[in-house]
């Protein structure tokens, strides 16, 4: 019988999908002071900074949309999530388009960076849930820490974060991309 590759465990829950060696393929990128990380198997393009176009009355978080080779795309500022200052783009700065699941649908978001670092492997064993204290934002929107070399790598809980724009209280109040209260 011949053997299969592993296969990634079950993502329960916003869970960390592992495979069977205990290893996840992903891209880290900078936002800020913080190194952060998504699943390489949810990447589908790293795109110069593009023209955006702002969406009045739309939260902060996902304030804007570009068109890129005729698809419309939701930029997101993860600085918006995490309470981070808003800072100008650099020329390091990219959009990392990802696809997840979001209310069962397939949807394509643009994550706006300050630098793409590289794809790499975390290992489980180095990784851990966040803290009940000493984080500098919400729990709920990390997933888990990686240790890489002497960096920590946030592991962001990308469906809670998007997930919070359809409550009232998410996000810290919920401005919009105008500056105003929702």
């Amino acid at each position: 019988m011949p053997q299969s590759s592993p296969k990634p465990e079950t993502e329960v829950d916003g869970a960390t999908a592992w495979d069977a060696n205990g290893q996840l393929e992903v891209l880290t990128f900078e936002v800020g002071d913080e190194r952060l990380a998504v699943e390489a198997v949810t990447i589908r393009e790293i795109l110069d900074l593009l023209p955006e176009t702002p969406v009045p009355g739309a939260h902060a978080l996902v304030g804007s949309v570009i068109n890129f080779r005729g698809k419309i795309i939701p930029i997101a500022d993860l600085r918006i999530a995490f309470g981070m200052p808003l800072e100008e783009p650099t020329p390091d700065s990219r959009i990392v388009v990802i696809e997840i699941e979001l209310d069962g649908e397939e949807t394509q978001i643009g994550l706006r960076t300050d630098k793409v670092n590289e794809v790499t492997l975390l290992e489980r064993t180095t990784s851990a849930p966040p803290p009940v204290l000493g984080m500098r934002w919400r729990r709920t929107y990390a997933r888990e820490l990686a240790r890489q070399g002497e960096a920590v790598i946030v592991l962001p809980d990308l469906p809670a974060i998007f997930a919070s724009l359809s409550h009232p209280q998410g996000l810290g109040g919920g401005e919009t991309s105008m500056g105003h209260a929702a």
